[in-house]
């Protein structure tokens, strides 16, 4: 069976994203520090058709991050749009041409037909977690799936014992509020098994042990 993992960049306080999280903001008040080191990265800016970029060892990371990944999980905040009915008009973030290049399964609570992208077909969930997990695992054959985001979601899967590996990148940053990642999570008990450290970011890669 494929397994279950995450990535998600925190502030060193343990915020996913800062305080007033709007459709305007999604990532609230200084929530775009937290990724300045990925997006500076030369992988980073390869896998989004852009040039130019940083090779270093948060480059080296940032492109570990999609090898062999077959499907995606994330949240309906992830996907965005608001709450409620869907408005179809609503396509993502991330333009015409989404960067994962595999099937995404969206959770939420209304229904949405499929919707085809270049290179990636957005599947909404409306059974649950473990429905989500199980179409993924589906997909992605002998691949891993992985939680794209956001806290939400994450949080759902290590609550239910279902994940295997929780990857965060720790940014020297306070943002003294907004969405906490380990809340109502239980007692999972996280080993840490990979540290990779630079001036931008701290990698540490943790086993989720049931």
């Amino acid at each position: 069976m494929s397994s279950l993992t995450s990535q998600i960049t925190i502030s060193l306080d343990g915020f996913a994203a800062g305080p007033n999280q709007s459709l305007d903001d999604p990532l609230g008040e200084g929530g775009e520090r937290l990724h300045e080191w990925i997006v500076s990265t030369a992988s980073w800016r390869a896998h989004h058709g852009m040039e130019g970029g940083e090779r270093n060892a948060d480059s080296d990371v940032a492109e570990s991050l999609v090898e062999g990944v077959g499907a995606y999980i994330m949240g309906r905040k992830m996907f965005g749009g608001g709450d409620g009915p869907w408005e179809e008009s609503w396509r993502g973030w991330w333009g015409e041409e989404p960067p994962f290049h595999a099937p995404v399964f969206v959770l939420t609570h209304h229904e949405r037909e499929p919707l085809v992208m270049e290179g990636t077909t957005f599947h909404f969930v409306t059974d649950g977690i473990e429905s989500a997990l199980a179409q993924a695992r589906a997909a992605a054959g002998d691949q891993d799936v992985t939680i794209a985001g956001g806290a939400q979601a994450i949080q759902q899967y290590l609550a239910a014992g279902l994940l295997d590996e929780l990857y965060l990148h720790v940014v020297p940053i306070l943002l003294g509020g907004g969405e906490r990642l380990l809340e109502n999570v239980g007692a999972p008990r996280l080993e840490p098994v990979e540290v990779i450290a630079s001036p931008a970011v701290t990698h540490i890669r943790y086993r989720v042990h049931r």
